[in-house]
């Protein structure tokens, strides 16, 4: 099981060229890519993006930056424009009386001030190009899928521990819910008393206790909840990339706590409902970061 966040990073030097390849990824719906790379290396995206979806990491908003750095002798092309030059030249010479008191301007000084030379960029071998950046990815996935792994390792200890809580709640509720219909004829039973009806038929108390005890019989939803959860430490022990289905358990156990809660008029039920309910939120929140 893997955790959506996590970092990777690649460096390859080859021929010259040396690519370095970030990978940061977070919790998302699906996977999502962001591309942050020099523009004379455009056409290197589509294998990056190729190699991301060939590899385990299947969810997630994942930013990949990459730097470039090209030192060969052929990265760069000079060109003096002699044209701009001459012009300059005979500027200079025009405006001889005024700049007759300053020393003379350094070849270096000349090109600076005239803006004759243009450093160009060469264009780069796309080949050489897309090769690097499929070593510097790999390196760079490697690390990521690493750190997302020992991460969800992580998860999955603290998600069993919710998972407990919530089994050890489930149980109480179970526990306590034979004894609401119980309770519920002693006060009716001592508020007739109190109350000095007398004649009452016997039947009749049975008959209400009755109706209350199928008005907030919650079997059934215990029962689903039980299996809800283990169903959840099943996938959870099972499924490598559990996210999708551990969440759409969390939303049928919200489900059923609610209708507990709705249906069972008992004090200590209730304060169990609401800390199922807040550790099942522990989960979502949890789970909303599993691939």
């Amino acid at each position: 099981m893997q955790s959506m966040t996590g970092y990777g990073r690649g460096r390859v030097c080859l021929d010259g060229r040396e690519m370095v390849v970030e990978l940061k990824s977070v919790n998302h719906r699906y996977l999502d890519l962001s591309f942050r790379l020099p523009k004379n290396l455009a056409m290197a995206e589509d294998t990056l993006r190729s190699a991301i979806q060939r590899s385990e990491v299947n969810r997630g908003h994942v930013d990949v930056f990459v730097t470039y750095t090209n030192t060969r002798e052929d990265a760069r092309t000079l060109e003096v424009d002699e044209t701009l030059l001459a012009g300059f030249r005979q500027a200079m010479r025009n405006a001889g009386d005024l700049l007759s008191d300053y020393r003379s301007a350094t070849v270096g000084e000349v090109l600076s001030l005239s803006g004759a030379l243009t450093v160009s960029q060469a264009d780069e071998d796309a080949e050489a190009v897309k090769q690097l950046a499929q070593a510097a990815v790999a390196q760079a996935l490697e690390a990521l899928v690493d750190m997302r792994t020992r991460e969800g390792s992580n998860l999955r200890k603290d998600l069993r521990g919710h998972l407990q809580q919530v089994a050890s709640l489930r149980e109480t509720i179970a526990l306590r819910a034979p004894m609401v219909p119980q309770e519920y004829r002693k006060r009716l039973e001592a508020r007739l008393k109190e109350w000095q009806v007398d004649g009452v038929d016997p039947q009749r108390i049975a008959q209400e206790v009755a109706i209350m005890a199928d008005r907030c019989a919650i079997d059934e939803e215990l029962s689903r909840l039980g299996s809800h959860l283990d169903q959840f430490e099943t996938i959870l022990a099972t499924e490598p990339q559990p996210g999708k289905k551990l969440d759409f358990l969390l939303q049928e156990m919200n489900r059923e706590v609610n209708t507990i809660g709705s249906k069972a008029s008992d004090a200590q039920i209730a304060k169990a409902v609401v800390d199922a309910k807040c550790t099942l939120e522990k989960l979502r929140e949890q789970v909303q970061n599993v691939a």
